[in-house]
């Protein structure tokens, strides 16, 4: 088991992360929450991480923080919740909004994440109610600059999107809504583009 890495960053494309521990390059998906805390490439980076063995694959998830890491195993033992839904309610909303959710139950805000529809909110709520006390903080971060074109910009925020279960189409009506000259990087797309969805 991986337990954590700390090294440098190679390449980041979210959710996408390559990290450099001495020499080994580590190839760890992570959430949009976690991406939005991470530095730039050649800086150092600190993960928690989880390692996911399945019979066609195996994959490292990595998190800002470890509050965000034991959500996210709690929310993998949930019957129908697989890693990449996690990962995209964790990327939809922080660690304690959606502790919020649960001690409210709020469905409404929890069905507009990707892939999460009526009956699986209702399960988390239920199977989430016991766990979510030990959820203690959450995964922040502001995003690192760039200096890309604005196409590209929107391009990168339309893939990290798609990659956490969005349509494709979906994902590029609502990055087009919320891109604008102020926008300065992907990351800052990204979390106008999910702010703007759970509004």
């Amino acid at each position: 088991m991986i337990g954590r890495l700390q090294g440098r960053v190679i390449e980041k494309q979210a959710p996408d992360l390559l990290i450099d521990v001495q020499g080994v390059g580590y190839e760890v998906l992570v959430s949009l929450n976690t991406f939005f805390g991470v530095p730039a490439a050649g800086e150092a980076v600190t993960l928690h991480t989880h390692f996911v063995v399945r019979e066609d694959v195996q994959q490292l998830y990595g998190f800002g923080t470890q509050s965000e890491r034991q959500l996210f195993r709690h929310l993998i033992k949930v019957n129908g919740v697989g890693p990449k839904m996690a990962l995209a309610i964790l990327s939809g909303m922080s660690a304690n909004d959606f502790a919020i959710c649960v001690h409210n139950n709020d469905i409404a805000t929890l069905v507009k994440l990707p892939g999460v529809g009526k009956k699986t909110a209702e399960r988390l709520l239920i199977e989430m109610r016991d766990k979510i006390g030990d959820v203690d903080a959450t995964a922040g971060g502001s995003a690192a600059g760039s200096n890309a074109a604005k196409a590209d910009i929107s391009q990168e925020a339309e893939s990290a999107l798609i990659a956490l279960g969005y349509k494709p189409t979906d994902a590029a009506k609502i990055i087009s809504r919320v891109a604008n000259e102020s926008v300065s990087d992907a990351g800052e797309l990204i979390r106008l583009a999910l702010k703007s969805m759970g509004s």
